[in-house]
């Protein structure tokens, strides 16, 4: 890391931009301004908060499904029984004190040439500006013998409610002695330290529950965020209890056998008491019948506009939206969000957006009083998002417990000021 930019300062940072939106309040060319948003979580719902705060003529449609909002971060240590699933939930009703009309359907089709959103009820929405953030979805062709059916038994658990739980409650019946597996697929994904977060919790709780139990890591990568940080704190805590197998040792998964709960990878098969499959992934389904997703599944987008390169009128945020280097996550969402509203903004009033930099911030549980984090930030260039040289910041190698402890802190405080500042 530069001594230019200090891990506390840069933490520092992120936590104020995650609690401040600053957008001016431009003229608009048309009285009548529609900006409709597509997606509820954090990405979308900033979005429509910051569009309707910069300037409250502009008309805001969020159309999101779900009448209730499920995060994922610190969903996994719901699974382990550290939280209560109720924690992580989320309501609009303060988006629609604030002039939001709220559409809680599914958006079914987008026309790019008449700017109009198809609900499942048959009601066109038309926009000037569509902000789409649908989030993922899963590439389930991508893993023979897994799919929707499949995860029910074996759940994926990357989208945070029932799956949540379907996973709790199979680690809560699981006989001692029995293996835990956590199959973790290539890059990019959603927030890319969360599989090793969960399987760090997850060795916590075998270690405290069901001591004669191991989880097993089988990774399509050698390399993963954080890693040495990880690392030294399973062979700290949990040298009995988690084993990580990569993919040059063979930890690719190729296939999954669902009745006797077995998984194929490059040189092994494992068969485990709870098998938690985390499946390829890509942009939300909307996105690709919006034609903003790409052959990767993932959507381009302009780093100062956040506007599809694919399609006009049309902006992408969140973890559908191809961002190169950085990771997808939560913070990444509401960052984004916040960009690309006073680019709407500004577009909509015929003016010229600014480049702006954006920081991104994670911490990740390994226990219930031990954390890490890694922070950075990053700018439009050449097209696309690039880190800003020096400026990543992680967590000490050779910190003290009671900064790890103090990090455990952090992240249920970052947690509480970024999902008041969305839905609060």
């Amino acid at each position: 890391m530069s001594a230019r930019i200090s891990r506390r300062t840069l933490i520092a940072s992120a936590a104020v931009a995650a609690a401040t939106t600053t957008l001016g309040r431009p003229a608009l060319a048309q009285s009548s301004a529609r900006v409709v948003i597509i997606g509820g979580g954090f990405g979308g719902a900033m979005a429509a908060r910051a569009v309707k705060r910069a300037d409250p003529r502009i008309s805001v449609t969020l159309i999101e499904q779900n009448r209730t909002f499920t995060a994922c971060p610190l969903s996994n240590a719901v699974v382990v029984g550290l939280r209560e699933i109720r924690l992580q939930q989320f309501s609009y009703e303060r988006l629609a004190a604030e002039g939001i009309a709220l559409a809680y359907e599914a958006a079914t089709s987008v026309d790019a040439g008449t700017r109009s959103v198809l609900l499942n009820s048959g009601t066109s929405v038309p926009y000037d500006r569509l902000i789409l953030a649908p989030g993922i979805d899963f590439h389930w062709e991508k893993l023979a013998g897994y799919n929707a059916q499949a995860a029910e038994q074996l759940p994926h658990a990357w989208k945070a409610g029932e799956q949540t739980l379907i996973l709790r409650r199979q680690l809560e019946s699981l006989e001692d002695g029995a293996n835990v597996l956590v199959t973790v697929p290539a890059n990019p994904y959603r927030c890319a330290p969360a599989p090793y977060e969960r399987a760090s919790l997850i060795a916590w709780y075998l270690k405290n529950r069901k001591p004669r139990s191991k989880v097993i890591v089988l990774d399509a990568k050698d390399q993963f965020s954080m890693q040495r940080l990880f690392q030294n704190a399973w062979k700290e805590l949990y040298p009995d209890h988690l084993e990580w197998v990569s993919l040059s040792d063979g930890g690719n998964v190729t296939a999954v056998e669902v009745t006797n709960r077995t998984v194929d990878a490059d040189f092994n098969n494992y068969k485990g008491g709870v098998v938690n499959i985390i499946p390829p992934q890509k942009a939300g389904r909307i996105a690709d019948i919006a034609g903003v997703a790409d052959r990767t599944g993932w959507c381009p987008v302009d780093p100062v506009t956040f506007e599809s390169k694919l399609q006009p009128n049309m902006h992408v945020l969140g973890d559908a939206a191809l961002l190169s280097g950085m990771a997808k996550s939560a913070f990444a969402a509401t960052a984004s969000a916040k960009a690309c509203a006073a680019a709407v903004v500004k577009l909509l009033a015929n003016g010229v957006p600014s480049e702006t930099k954006l920081i991104n911030a994670c911490y990740s549980l390994i226990a219930p009083d031990y954390a890490i984090s890694i922070a950075g930030v990053y700018q439009p260039e050449n097209g696309a998002f690039a880190e800003v040289e020096g400026s990543t910041a992680s967590s000490p190698v050779d910190a003290p417990r009671e900064l790890r402890a103090a990090e455990a802190k952090y992240a249920e405080g970052w947690f509480n000021t970024i999902t008041a500042e969305v839905f609060g």
